[in-house]
């Protein structure tokens, strides 16, 4: 049974904006929260079963770097909120709690070492755990930066996805040239839920689903539509202008690079950056609609939370970021640090 994801979050809110800054889907979450929740409505309208939480660049580092590292757990407690309400609203779906990479995306050499970084990526899924139903560990570009972010991830006992960028020009390698084969121990060690190839070129994605086979769990692909990683696109601070999109990825094309990897194995299929609900509605015909299990109504919506879901719920948190005092609907809803310490 196939999971459709949903596509890129970060280059269609810059799209729907009109410009881009350094701050790039964070931007959105200040600015115009509702923007983000139309994001998330259009892929459940275009047939995705999941959301993916708006957090990929809310990272310590990142907002650190902008002055607003005091933001961290209401940026991240509203992109959580945000999606949760599109998939209430849309009666179904799975609510994947997006953590990009610490250090900046592609550049696994900048990430800091894996026991520093998990200390991060376990406060952050902390945040995250109460809203999600599975963590999602993005673009991870290195065996070393896979291992920190599980290392963090996995003290909330949810399900992990987690999800590699390989080399544009050597699918068969990761963005830091090791062998995709190198993650093999590391999946054996954590045992995540599925390992997904992400945020590469299509071409590059469809020689790696085959050989993360071995690794025996569920597999999954969603690749972006740049024309490739320009050089100067590796700082904290600048801007997916630099990126250009394809011209040659429309719908169809990008459906047929889809049924290559579910033919391949894959059964977590969706886009990454430049690929948007068009290409999502156009998902190859042999992909079912249906999650893999059975998914809940995320925490708030239980009584365990205290949080009644309702049509707009981060605008408590939201009102934090236009300097107003932050409140929760509940004190109960406030993310509890689970006993233990990341592992390695």
């Amino acid at each position: 049974m196939i999971t459709l994801l949903d596509g890129g979050m970060g280059q269609e809110l810059v799209k729907r904006a009109g410009k881009a800054t350094s701050l790039w889907s964070i931007q959105a979450l200040i600015d115009d929260p509702d923007m983000v929740r139309a994001v998330h409505d259009d892929y459940f309208a275009a047939g995705a079963d999941v959301a993916t939480t708006n957090s990929y660049s809310v990272l310590p580092d990142r907002l650190e770097t902008h002055g607003i590292a005091d933001k961290l757990t209401q940026l991240a407690t509203l992109a959580c909120e945000i999606a949760c309400a599109s998939r209430d609203a849309n009666g179904s779906g799975i609510v994947a709690g997006s953590l990009g990479p610490m250090g900046f995306s592609y550049q696994p050499d900048k990430a800091p070492p894996a026991e520093q970084a998990a200390v991060g990526y376990a406060n952050l899924a902390r945040i995250h755990a109460p809203f999600v139903d599975v963590h999602i560990l993005e673009t991870m570009s290195s065996v070393d930066q896979a291992r920190g972010a599980l290392m963090g991830a996995s003290v909330t006992g949810k399900p992990i996805w987690l999800a590699v960028s390989v080399d544009d020009a050597d699918g068969t390698k990761l963005r830091s040239g090791e062998p995709l084969g190198d993650l093999l121990p590391l999946i054996a060690k954590f045992n995540p839920a599925a390992v997904l190839i992400n945020c590469s070129l299509p071409e590059a994605v469809s020689v790696g689903v085959p050989l993360l086979t071995a690794a025996k769990v569920p597999l999954g692909a969603y690749a972006n539509g740049f024309t490739g990683i320009a050089s100067d696109f590796d700082h904290i601070g600048a801007t997916v202008d630099s990126l250009k999109a394809r011209t040659d990825l429309d719908p169809a094309r990008y459906a047929d690079f889809a049924q290559k990897w579910v033919d391949a194995g894959a059964t977590l299929i969706g886009g990454c950056c430049e690929v948007g609900p068009a290409h999502i509605a156009n998902s190859p015909p042999v992909l079912s609609k249906e999650p893999p299990w059975p998914t809940s109504q995320h925490m708030h919506a239980s009584s365990s939370s205290g949080v009644a879901s309702s049509a707009a719920p981060w605008l408590t948190t939201l009102s934090s970021l236009a300097g107003k005092t932050w409140f929760c609907l509940n004190e109960s809803s406030s993310p509890q640090a689970p006993h233990g310490t990341p592992q390695g």
